[in-house]
């Protein structure tokens, strides 16, 4: 499978694309608006940062294309921009959005998003692709070692993108990967971000999700 994370060369989309990477399953491009950054990125994580090896980099455009699954890990304040820009290279390829557009708040913490649509929703307003959202309460810290003790909730309206996605997300953590419904379920799960980042500023620590009585 070819699996192109849109905004690689960040905290998340890096430590993701190093993940799946090290799984060795899959082909990996970093895309980025940046295209020698991605290279850099690929290469920093093992690849020659060229077509044909496991990692590489282009820009998000170029990453997009072949691709059977994109995810979109930039951050949330650029997530619908860049929707826009790969919406046309894209085309009907499944998209995973993981960015929450979360806000801090001085002397309050990390407030959820007051829109009443997720973004996730909202990118799916612009992109003829199936969008999926899921892997909110993971920090890219977990992802940087060993898969992490956690569930991946992930959600969405088109089965067959969402089964695609929860394959992928089932060998990213050493929990499950558990369907948490429609994509109006990511209004929820992207306010799990607030949760988890007040957790970790309170207790100092990375914490995340299992799901019990399953």
């Amino acid at each position: 499978m070819k699996i192109a994370v849109l905004g690689g060369t960040g905290s998340f989309g890096r430590a993701l694309a190093g993940r799946l990477a090290a799984l060795g399953s899959d082909e990996v491009v970093i895309g980025s608006r940046d295209a020698e950054r991605a290279r850099e990125t690929a290469r920093a994580l093992g690849g020659s940062g060229v077509g044909g090896s496991r990692i590489s980099g282009a820009t998000n455009e170029e990453a997009v294309g072949g691709a059977d699954l994109a995810v979109l890990a930039v951050k949330a304040e650029g997530a619908l921009d860049t929707a826009r820009a790969v919406a046309s290279a894209l085309g009907a390829t499944p998209l995973l959005c993981v960015a929450s557009a979360i806000e801090f708040r001085k002397g309050v913490g990390m407030l959820p998003d007051p829109e009443a649509l997720s973004l996730a929703e909202r990118v799916q307003e612009i992109v003829q692709a199936p969008v999926v959202a899921g892997l909110h309460s993971i920090a890219a810290a977990n992802l940087e070692e060993e898969p992490p003790d956690e569930d991946a909730l992930i959600c969405g309206d088109d089965a067959d993108a969402k089964e695609l996605v929860l394959a992928v997300a089932g060998r990213l953590v050493a929990g499950r990967a558990l369907d948490a419904g429609p994509l109006a379920s990511a209004r929820a799960l992207e306010g799990l971000t607030a949760v988890i980042v007040n957790l970790n500023r309170r207790y100092k620590a990375h914490a995340g999700l299992r799901v019990t009585g399953l």
